[in-house]
């Protein structure tokens, strides 16, 4: 089963399974070709979205300006563009 990162033309496309209200903010793993990522804020008015880019911009490094939710912005299952990076880029 291929990885949750892949390389694009214009970046690193991203699948993600979200657990919004968790106990705390942490990547947990991959499962199912997918990132695990745990957020303790509550799934409204897009306040998980946000952490889950907070999250990452942190562990990553990078301008929170540089990833785009791209598919599942109101589900659990998502998929993310990183613009302007590669897959070596993006240690998880």
């Amino acid at each position: 089963m291929p990885g949750p990162l892949t390389e694009t033309a214009v970046g690193v496309r991203l699948l993600l399974r979200v657990t919004p209200k968790a106990g705390r903010n942490e990547l947990a793993g991959v499962r199912d070709g997918r990132l695990l990522v745990k957020v303790t804020a509550a799934p409204e008015a897009g306040k998980a979205n946000a952490a889950v880019i907070k999250l990452l911009s942190k562990h990553w490094r990078l301008p929170a300006s540089a990833f785009e939710i791209t598919a599942g912005g109101a589900a659990r299952d998502k998929t993310l563009m990183i613009h302007d990076v590669t897959v070596d880029q993006l240690p998880l």
